[in-house]
């Protein structure tokens, strides 16, 4: 989003990150998550559930800003996203290749 004028407090700000969990079993293929996401997150998949729908998924994971429309407009209760701390944020920007999500990390430091 451009602004056509700075905010005051801009320096301030932070802006929020996310993660998008998606329970591909529960999805009907609305695609109401998909048509009103702000940051286009998500798409529809080629692939089928088990009700023979096809699932979004998550395509930019790291523009996600953690807004949970998608979980607010999901019919089914079948995506939510989960905020992702600003310690974790700066250690994804280093590890952006590795297959882990960030849930998974976290589970792997709070077991050391």
């Amino acid at each position: 989003m451009k602004y056509w004028r700075k905010p005051l407090d801009l320096d301030q700000v932070t802006i929020p990150h996310g993660e998008v969990l998606i329970i591909d079993d529960r999805c009907k293929g609305c695609g109401f998550c998909v048509e009103y996401c702000p940051k286009d997150v998500l798409v529809m998949s080629t692939r089928f559930n088990k009700k023979g729908y096809h699932p979004p998924e998550v395509v930019q994971t790291g523009l996600c800003v953690n807004c949970n429309l998608c979980e607010m407009i999901c019919p089914d209760f079948a995506i939510f996203s989960v905020a992702i701390p600003d310690d974790v944020k700066a250690g994804l920007n280093d590890e952006q290749e590795s297959s882990e999500s960030p849930a998974e990390q976290e589970e792997k430091e709070e077991t050391r």
